[in-house]
């Protein structure tokens, strides 16, 4: 495999780390800048062409993440892959918030895995020739490192959880998202999560993930690493799949199932057009549902039940239109009838631990 015509910059203070992976890099054929510190970081993002930010988060003060927050203010085309100690998984998921597209741990012993990711990460930027058993099987291989660094502290795992997840509320242009996802243990089993995709389109999504154990933790990130990178796409004209819910939740289930991941996931994706307030939604699983809520209670909206997001042979959903009307919220909520209540009596906390409510929870999209 090589990584011809790509332009990379790699932030690294190590200097045995960065002269590995440049040399790496330059076996590939690309064409590399090492940066270690913030401002000489954004000269080059400022001065050069770059395809993709190597960002290691161990850096004192935090100031890798600073450079991943930078990155879509100087430069929106460019990708992001974040690498980390296990002492920083916490940095991880913020570094994922910020657009980050894929992260490694340190450290990096086998080069193919670094390859793996910078593949994955520009796939539909750059013409690659990697045999897909291949790249599933490092996938499969970085899937089982992460996993046994997780394994070895349920205080790492709680804080993904608590970082993966946004603010109890979030006020967007002509929208505003709230949410609770009620939770037993230190992970949640559920995920929920809310963007800006452009000034026109908001997305929104929840999702429940099976079987409930800590691996949930790694499949949230992996998840939301999906979205974030169908999001750039489309950011910079390359994809239209992010504000497409089909297409979305086939994009979703084939990266899970090639991932190698073990998970099923329950989901409801969808878009709102924030000039006409038409939504669009698609349904993978059966455990989750999505209302209209007006001044009569929630309204269930018809969506077919269709197979799990993970599951090999998948048979694609259909998406339902809606336009919302003055007074009218888009929902998504568990089906356990605790819930609705909750929902209806505007109580929206965020994650919480509360073992005296079923787990899971929901989510509203008020405009």
């Amino acid at each position: 495999m090589a990584l011809p015509n790509i332009s990379i910059l790699l932030f690294e203070v190590e200097a045995s780390e960065a002269e590995m992976i440049t040399e790496y890099l330059a076996q590939q054929g690309c064409t590399w800048y090492l940066a270690n510190n913030l401002d000489s970081a954004t000269k080059v993002l400022k001065q050069e062409s770059i395809d993709l930010v190597i960002a290691d988060l161990s850096l004192p003060n935090s100031i890798g993440l600073d450079l991943i927050a930078e990155i879509p203010l100087i430069s929106p085309p460019t990708h992001s892959i974040v690498i980390s100690g296990n002492n920083v998984l916490s940095d991880v998921l913020q570094a994922i918030r910020l657009g980050a597209s894929d992260y490694l741990c340190k450290p990096i012993d086998d080069m193919l895995v670094l390859e793996n990711a910078i593949q994955q990460t520009m796939v539909g930027f750059i013409e690659t020739d990697a045999p897909m058993a291949l790249l599933d099987e490092l996938s499969y291989q970085e899937f089982d490192e992460h996993i046994s660094s997780i394994e070895q502290s349920s205080h790492a795992v709680e804080h993904i959880q608590q970082q993966l997840f946004p603010a109890a509320e979030a006020t967007f242009p002509n929208a505003q998202v709230s949410y609770s996802i009620f939770k037993h243990t230190e992970v949640s089993n559920y995920l929920i999560d809310s963007t800006l995709v452009s000034e026109k389109y908001l997305m929104v999504y929840m999702a429940h993930f099976q079987p409930e154990n800590k691996t949930t933790a790694f499949a949230s990130v992996t998840l939301r690493s999906l979205v974030n990178q169908k999001l750039q796409a489309f950011r910079i004209g390359k994809s239209q799949s992010v504000i497409e819910p089909f297409n979305m939740l086939s994009y979703l289930n084939d990266r899970i199932v090639k991932s190698g991941l073990g998970v099923y996931i329950d989901m409801i994706y969808a878009i709102v057009d924030l000039n006409n307030f038409r939504t669009a939604i698609a349904q993978a699983g059966h455990g989750l549902r999505s209302y209209i809520r007006n001044s009569e209670g929630l309204m269930p909206i018809a969506i077919s039940d269709s197979m799990q997001i993970g599951v090999q042979h998948w048979v694609k959903t259909s998406t339902q239109y809606r336009t919302l009307n003055r007074g009218e919220n888009l929902c998504i909520s568990t089906s356990k009838p605790e819930h609705k209540p909750l929902l209806l009596s505007n109580r929206f906390s965020g994650l919480v631990k509360n073992e005296a409510i079923p787990t899971g929870g929901y989510v509203e999209v008020r405009v």
